[in-house]
């Protein structure tokens, strides 16, 4: 994903953790896995959504609800690494 794109959802997600999500991105292969699915899921979603037949579609609420999963466990990481003090 380009930066400038990334850099607009970050803002938008989770925006106190914006520097730790910078950093887990960078030193933590698994975080970065999941963070770049989610940023792919949002794209596929939106590009599905734009197409008026693809609205009642039930694999975009599948989807939909895989990717807050997915923004579930990126939380659960960034807490988890704020509380422990691995980000100052």
């Amino acid at each position: 994903m380009k930066t400038k794109e990334c850099n607009k959802k970050i803002k938008r997600m989770f925006p106190e953790h914006q520097d730790l999500i910078h950093k887990l991105r960078h030193d933590d292969p698994h975080f970065a896995k999941i963070f770049e699915s989610h940023q792919e899921l949002d794209k596929e979603i939106i590009q599905l959504e734009l197409n008026p037949v693809n609205l009642i579609n039930d694999d975009i609420e599948s989807m939909k609800r895989k990717k807050l999963k997915m923004k579930d466990e990126i939380y659960k990481i960034l807490t988890k690494n704020a509380q422990a003090g691995d980000f100052s």
